[in-house]
C-alpha cells in the first residue's frame, strides 16, 4: 500500500487532480444552497469532469501543436489523456458521495457536507505531501497543508455568507 501511495505521490498527475477537486469543490458549493436530488448532483458532477478532462485534452493538444508545429505524436497523445483522466477524476470525485445518498446509504445533506470537507481534506493531503517533499518538516508540511485546506474552507464560508 506505501508503494503504491508514494508512486502516486510521484505520478505527474498530481497538480491535474488538484485542480479538478477544486473545479468539483467549487460545484458543489455552489450548489449547497439549492440542491438538486443526488442522482442529478452526481451526473453533473460526471459530466462536469468529463467535460473539464476534454477541454484539458483539446488545449494540451492545441498547446503541443502550435509550440512544436506538427501534429501530437501516439505518445503524446496517450500522456495527454492521462492528463486529461486525472482532471476529470478530480471533479468527479465527490459523485461517490452522492451515489451513496442515491443508495439510501447518506442523506443528500450528509453527501453535500461530506464531499466539501472530502475536497478540502484531498486538497489538504496533496498539500501535505507536496511540502514534505520539497523537504519540509512535518510541522511545517502540517502547517501548509492546514492553510491550503483554510483557503478552500474560506471558499465554502464566503459562498454560505453570500446566500
Amino acid at each position: 500500500m506505501r508503494a503504491a501511495l508514494e508512486a502516486h505521490l510521484g505520478s505527474q498527475q498530481i497538480a491535474r487532480i488538484v485542480y479538478g477537486s477544486i473545479v468539483g469543490l467549487t460545484l458543489v458549493v455552489a450548489l449547497d444552497d439549492h440542491p438538486p436530488s443526488a442522482g442529478v448532483m452526481t451526473a453533473w458532477l460526471l459530466l462536469t469532469g468529463l467535460a473539464v478532462g476534454l477541454a484539458e485534452l483539446y488545449s494540451e493538444v492545441v498547446g503541443a501543436e502550435t509550440r512544436e508545429r506538427h501534429r501530437v505524436t501516439r505518445h503524446q497523445l496517450a500522456h495527454m489523456l492521462d492528463g486529461a483522466a486525472a482532471v476529470a477524476f478530480g471533479v468527479a470525485f465527490p459523485a461517490a458521495f452522492f451515489v451513496l445518498s442515491v443508495v439510501g446509504l447518506i442523506g443528500l445533506e450528509t453527501a453535500f457536507a461530506v464531499a466539501k470537507w472530502g475536497g478540502l481534506a484531498l486538497i489538504g493531503f496533496y498539500g501535505y505531501w507536496a511540502s514534505r517533499f520539497s523537504g519540509a518538516s512535518v510541522a511545517g508540511a502540517l502547517l501548509r497543508a492546514a492553510l491550503v485546506a483554510v483557503i478552500g474552507a474560506a471558499l465554502v464560508i464566503v459562498k454560505a455568507l453570500l446566500h
